[in-house]
């Protein structure tokens, strides 16, 4: 392909990419505007980015078989067309409960964008390049954290919290034009492909028995509930208890997005001397050192702004370690079944951060202490199980630092 033809490649596979973290980050300067909307709380307000979690969680695991089962870009119009009209229907809504159903539905529309980006770029790339790919698109993922919230606040404070939504929508639709026009179909249906659900759970109870999965899964998936607890949390503490603007909010997230992103890179220098299991013992041991003086310093009312978003800073960095290595760790023991296991991971890694940011809105009694504590437990928790998982493992497949520059779920 040309250079223009590739540039338009790498440029709408990683939008689609990252549509579901602008999803996720570009409405929560808007918190306090919708809570005073809607007649509810923000703390009630954080159950739609529980409501999102959950959808995306579903999501991982009904797209694989769909992508498989009728190509790649069927199942994406729907995907799309869902997500426009749900976002739509976001920017519309005058009830909390509408706004958490409907949030729900758009995480099950973005996450199409998210398993068929990936899919079609191990389709569409030789392994040689597709590494080379994968490096980019999650360049892309990892500046939408830093992007969205910031973006979010001037939207906000220009045309209020359903404008938000609207630029969501067009964003959507925009993507699914491209998707219809440019992007190729790289993979003929597999019309032998079963959808019955028997084969289906089968498959992923097969991956789930393996002891080097369910170790770090759901290590990971404990220790990144702490990510969760911190994004619904942090209106809250950034906005209302700590009283900074939006758009303040939105550079204050930006900020601390670069401690998760600037370690997960740094991570990548470091498996040249050190394993993964290596590396992840030492994120786990310093996120619950961080998570513990930050509760105890949170709850005696001895920490102010800046000493929260130094402790946070520090806490993502963790973060930035252990998530890509407990995640390739899942992943290797695999081959045949390595997509069923990357969309079961994912699943639970969802499905426990859902659970951590209702905590967040369940326990919130006007200060940071819910988020944080959340944070601090599900730290322990994460080591607890990586000491006693490891031990059922016989022998452990290690990852090289060339895989671990493919993108894991």
């Amino acid at each position: 392909m040309s250079k223009q033809q590739y540039f338009f490649l790498i440029l709408i596979l990683g939008s689609l990419s990252a549509l579901g973290p602008f999803s996720i980050d570009m409405y929560l300067p808007g918190f306090p505007a919708i809570a005073e909307d809607l007649n509810t709380t923000a703390a009630r307000v954080t159950l739609s980015l529980s409501s999102f979690f959950v959808g995306i969680s579903a999501g991982q695991l009904l797209y694989g078989p769909l992508l498989d089962r009728f190509g790649r870009k069927k199942p994406l119009y729907v995907g799309l067309a869902v997500y426009v009209l749900a976002s739509i229907g976001c920017a519309a809504v005058q009830t909390i409960d509408g706004l958490i159903f409907l949030r729900l539905i758009q995480a099950v529309g973005s996450c199409a964008a998210g398993v068929a980006s990936v899919a079609m770029i191990r389709d569409l790339f030789p392994v040689k390049d597709s590494a080379k790919v994968f490096a980019l698109i999650m360049l892309v993922i990892g500046l939408s954290p830093m992007i969205a919230p910031t973006a979010g606040s001037y939207v906000t404070a220009a045309f209020g919290w359903h404008g938000v939504f609207i630029v969501l929508a067009v964003m959507g639709l925009l993507l699914l034009v491209a998707t219809f026009f440019w992007l190729p179909e790289s993979y003929e249906p597999d019309t032998t492909m079963s959808l019955k659900p028997k084969p289906i759970l089968a498959n992923f109870w097969s991956v789930l028995r393996e002891p080097q999965f369910y170790t770090y899964t759901f290590t990971g998936a404990m220790s990144f509930c702490g990510l969760f607890a911190y994004v619904a949390g942090s209106p809250l503490v950034f906005m209302e208890i700590f009283g900074v603007s939006g758009e303040m909010y939105g550079w204050i997230f930006a900020f601390l997005s670069v401690g998760l992103i600037g370690a997960s890179q740094v991570n990548s220098y470091m498996l040249r001397y050190y394993q993964n299991e290596q590396l992840v013992y030492a994120a786990l041991i310093c996120q619950v050192l961080t998570g513990v003086v930050f509760l105890v310093l949170i709850s005696g009312g001895w920490i102010g702004l800046y000493g929260t978003i130094a402790l946070l800073f520090i806490f993502l960095c963790c973060l930035g370690f252990s998530s890509p290595n407990t995640a390739a760790l899942s992943l290797a023991p695999f081959s045949r079944t390595a997509g069923s296991a990357s969309a079961l991971m994912g699943a639970i890694r969802m499905a426990m951060g859902a659970l951590a940011s209702m905590g967040v809105s369940l326990f919130s009694n006007g200060t940071a202490v819910p988020m944080v504590a959340i944070m601090a437990v599900t730290s322990v928790v994460a080591l607890v199980l990586l000491l006693t998982g490891r031990k059922h493992i016989t022998e452990q497949v290690e990852v090289s630092a060339e895989q671990m520059a493919e993108p894991v779920h």
